[in-house]
């Protein structure tokens, strides 16, 4: 049997040899970071990193430690995530609204290592990434009650900002109150008015007041002031936290189905890389034609014909030319692939504008 000195003699060669190769990865991972930070994309990617395990494991030809290799590759990419968001502290996200809004709340799910800033409005916020002040913006582009939110819309159109990165966020609003409160002592509930109407139901069969408020942070921060066990805001859990409430009870919305799409906006466009295909590949693109018979449907005719599947479509007024229109599209597929790139160029020739806003990989809150 091998001496025991002259087992662990090999092994610390080879730890020498994996400590030399952890600082070339560390590395390499400080790159990826910094690509990250300006491409406004999250440290994490679950399905990216269950890619990258399932392909290192095949490697291991002795099938009795596979099991163990998979854990370490895990725990090399959670050391390797720690060291990025270190590195990505300091990234500095622009977001509409105050803090404990839902739009904040997406902002700390996708970059929760970074610093956030709040403006008053969409516009400031996508302009202060423009300008470089800030490294990117987080902004609603869609709700599945209201729809479309027309004003970041037309700064996708107008404005040079890319879009990498898209998260659903669920909108639930919980009943809050300060520390000692009960529900039967409310008597007044505070929020915005669209958060208001989306509770109706709950405030009627409770026979509550209701105050409106500007956002649903604001008025959660009004409760607090009060300091009035009598008065609640409806607003989020995390909400909640931010302001020392105590929730009274949990997702008093009429309906549960409520959903905000938010979308990271950055200077630089990225471009996903993945292992193998990914189902929740996007992109999108906004573009006018021309105003004559068939124009726009040339158009569709040529997304479809390359094999593109269109989630959505949606036409908007241009603001300086009085009954024109420009077109925003949401497909799924990989358009950085040469046929996305032919299918990009055939538009190009058709369309009076045509802009690829960004490509990103749908996501969950």
């Amino acid at each position: 049997m091998q001496d025991i000195k002259e087992s662990r003699k090999k092994i610390n060669q080879i730890d020498e040899q994996m400590a030399a190769l952890f600082q070339k990865r560390m590395a390499v991972c400080k790159d990826i970071a910094l690509y990250k930070k300006e491409n406004g994309l999250s440290v994490r990617d679950e399905v990216r990193e269950a890619e990258v395990v399932k392909r290192n494991v095949e490697k291991i030809e002795n099938v009795e430690l596979q099991p163990y290799y998979a854990d370490f590759i895990k725990g090399v990419m959670d050391v390797s995530c720690k060291y990025q968001s270190a590195l990505m502290r300091k990234m500095k996200v622009a977001y509409s609204g105050t803090a404990g809004a839902f739009a904040y709340i997406a902002a700390r799910r996708m970059f929760p290592e970074a610093e956030y800033f709040a403006f008053p409005n969409f516009r400031e916020a996508y302009e202060a990434v423009e300008k470089g002040d800030f490294d990117c913006a987080v902004l609603p582009i869609e709700n599945s009650y209201a729809g479309e939110v027309g004003e970041v819309m037309d700064l996708i159109f107008s404005g040079d900002l890319c879009i990498n990165q898209v998260l659903d966020v669920p909108i639930e609003h919980d009943l809050l109150a300060i520390a000692g409160a009960k529900a039967e002592d409310i008597k007044i509930v505070v929020s915005h008015p669209q958060a208001l109407a989306q509770c109706d139901e709950y405030i009627r069969s409770h026979g509550f007041e209701t105050k409106a408020y500007s956002n649903t942070a604001l008025a959660a921060e009004y409760v607090k002031n009060q300091k009035d066990a009598s008065i609640a805001a409806l607003a989020s859990a995390d909400t909640a936290e931010i302001f020392g409430l105590n929730v009274l009870e949990k997702a008093v919305n009429d309906n549960r189905n409520n959903t905000t799409r938010f979308a990271s906006f950055s200077r630089v466009k990225n471009k996903p890389e993945s292992v193998a295909k990914r189902e929740n590949e996007n992109f999108i693109l906004v573009f006018t034609v021309q105003n004559e018979s068939g124009a726009l449907a040339s158009a569709l005719n040529i997304i479809g014909a390359h094999n593109f599947n269109m989630r959505s479509l949606r036409s908007r007024p241009m603001k300086n030319l009085q009954w024109n229109y420009y077109f925003y599209i949401e497909a799924e597929g990989n358009v950085n692939t040469e046929n996305g790139r032919e299918m990009m160029q055939e538009l190009s020739a058709l369309c009076a504008k045509l802009k690829l806003v960004g490509s990103y990989f749908a996501d969950n809150a």
